[in-house]
């Protein structure tokens, strides 16, 4: 993939992996669009990076998808490149019953749904561009489920099948899809569940694991991943199980 001359969407843009990305993908020669929920930190990036377009957007919801989308096809007519990024990690307990679930944030439409549905909606427009990208952001947790985070381990792991249906689907078109596989990275997702694990440190900043992700889009590696989540995708069925026990076998 080339990394300099693009006009790209990054959901989640305003920290986290969708900052560093954002923030590799200008220092590249791409220009770069954000959205996320919360208008402060989108003011403070743009504050970082004067270019930076930004954009309120909740993509859980269906009318600011929508508003989204007419808002990216006016500021920017050529994006060829999407980033599904935007999402949340719960801790959530099933043993208590439905409860903890329904009291929260929904992963699975924020994490899965979301993205399947911007992607739909922005595919036609990226297949007009000569060269094109969807890159989905899923999780180490997509192919060893932490006990902990049921529904984001579920959400991630239907984020990896999906690019991998959509791969070969649009094999045919101008857009490549790529999948970034992070692992524990120092953001600032989940905070009440890092907060119970005694404010857990993974010790790999995003701006260090982005830039081992535009190596690998560079590249043309189809799922990139970093230490423990690059063994993942390369792993059997056996080794995962007994990193899945591994994982949870503390709980």
């Amino acid at each position: 993939m080339r990394l300099s001359g693009n006009s790209v969407l990054i959901t989640g843009g305003a920290t986290g992996i969708g900052y560093a990305m954002a923030e590799a993908f200008l220092a590249a020669g791409s220009e770069v669009a954000i959205c996320g929920r919360r208008k402060r930190r989108l003011q403070e990036a743009q504050a970082q990076h004067p270019v930076l377009r930004v954009r309120v957007c909740d993509v859980e919801d269906a009318d600011q998808r929508r508003d989204l989308a007419e808002w990216i096809a006016a500021e920017a007519p050529g994006l060829n490149v999407l980033v599904n990024n935007a999402g949340v990690q719960r801790d959530v307990d099933f043993s208590g019953g439905i409860g903890e679930f329904l009291n929260g944030e929904n992963e699975i439409r924020v994490d899965l749904e979301a993205p399947i549905i911007l992607s739909g909606m922005l595919i036609p427009r990226l297949a007009r561009q000569s060269e094109a990208a969807i890159i989905n952001v899923s999780s180490g947790l997509g192919f060893v489920p932490a006990a902990r985070m049921p529904v984001y381990s579920a959400a991630k792991a239907g984020m990896h099948a999906y690019s991998m249906a959509i791969r070969r689907q649009l094999s045919k078109t101008s857009i490549k899809v790529y999948e970034v596989v992070p692992p524990a990275v120092d953001t600032e997702l989940n905070p009440a569940g890092r907060a119970k694990r005694g404010h857990f440190k993974a010790g790999l900043s995003a701006t260090d694991f982005v830039a081992a992700v535009m190596k690998g889009l560079e590249a043309d590696v189809p799922e990139i991943g970093f230490g423990m989540s690059a063994g993942f995708i390369r792993a059997s069925r056996a080794e995962l199980d007994q990193a899945f026990e591994r994982m949870n076998g503390a709980m």
